[in-house]
């Protein structure tokens, strides 16, 4: 009789939010205070309309709500930018980054790499594979990378991306690869990403540490 392993409980948000407040404090001086001064500013701004207005306590109500989502909103932004910056010159950044997509997407970190640290990372879904190399001239072994998977997958669009050196921006990534149209049914990706995993694989050091969407960060 088999035991079922119990799932790890989830993290509860404010946790969360402390970790990632912690983390963000550390690339972000004064960030406590910031945000603190941001609430205040536009809490107060509500205020003295209130008393304009004669409306005192709808406008202090309202205002207090307004001022939470304006500061959780730009805590949000200033976290996920100095997510991206704390990875932005390791190895496999964009690898990390690729990881933390949802839904349908199905990443593979370093299946090209050559002797220059240039990368190439494959994601697989609906629009076919995408190719991502990064590095500092990653279109040789992205050209690489097209024909061997064009020997395994032919007839499947095949698409390439490069991050960084005038390519996509690291934190664009994502967002790119959403947009890039799609070609196939949810039953082919499964058939194209049973396909492709059977390829030889690298096992390559990918940076870990808090990523938008990777690790929980406060909803904007």
């Amino acid at each position: 009789m088999s035991v079922r392993t119990p799932e790890p409980a989830k993290q509860k948000w404010h946790v969360q939010l402390r970790e990632t407040y912690t983390f963000t404090k550390k690339h972000v001086p004064y960030i406590g205070l910031k945000m603190l001064a941001l609430f205040a500013g536009v809490l107060a701004a509500f205020v003295i309309v209130g008393q304009l207005l004669g409306y005192v306590i709808i406008m202090d109500i309202f205002g207090f709500g307004v001022a939470l989502l304006t500061t959780t909103f730009t805590f949000g932004k200033i976290a996920e930018k100095a997510a991206y910056a704390s990875i932005a010159d390791q190895m496999g950044a964009a690898a990390s980054v690729l990881n933390s997509l949802r839904g349908g997407w199905f990443s593979t970190p370093g299946v090209g790499v050559d002797k220059n640290q240039n990368l190439v990372h494959r994601v697989v879904g609906r629009p076919g594979i995408i190719l991502v190399g990064e590095g500092a001239r990653p279109q040789a072994l992205l050209a690489e990378q097209r024909k061997a998977h064009q020997r395994i997958v032919p007839g499947v669009e095949i698409h390439e991306i490069v991050v960084g050196q005038g390519g996509v921006a690291l934190p664009e990534l994502n967002k790119t690869v959403r947009k890039l149209k799609k070609s196939l049914r949810p039953a082919e990706v499964t058939e194209l990403r049973r396909r492709v995993d059977a390829m030889p694989k690298n096992i390559l050091p990918i940076p870990k540490g808090p990523l938008p969407q990777g690790r929980k960060i406060p909803r904007r």
